[in-house]
């Protein structure tokens, strides 16, 4: 038997794939975040990123790491060093995440006052 095809219209796969990769509070700016820098390290990540936890920062970037979006690299020093940076295959969400931000800062005002 064939499974059932449960897209909501002709792009709801195709969004559902995207938002599945990126979606969250965090993802998209810890990847803007590597789109403007080569790499990062945990703690300038974090301090980049206002409010995000510890935890929460280990977790995404564990899945995003995960989805070969970014990359996670150790270097054996004492104290260890842990350096993130995006994939190839991350990079290629830069188009999507200008044009996020584009459309976040033309209506900001309204998305502020929802």
């Amino acid at each position: 038997m064939v499974a059932e095809n449960k897209c909501d219209g002709p792009f709801g796969c195709a969004v559902g794939a995207t938002l599945s990769v990126i979606g969250g509070r965090w993802k998209p700016v810890i990847i803007f975040k590597l789109l403007q820098n080569d790499f990062l390290r945990f703690g300038a990540l974090r301090k980049e990123i206002d409010g995000v936890t510890q935890r929460m920062l280990t977790q995404q970037l564990r899945e995003l790491e995960g989805d070969q979006i970014v990359t996670r690299k150790v270097y054996a020093e004492v104290p260890p060093r842990v350096e993130y940076s995006l994939t190839p295959y991350g990079r290629s969400l830069e188009p999507i995440m200008l044009a996020m931000r584009e459309w976040g800062a033309e209506h900001m005002n309204v998305v502020s006052e929802g």
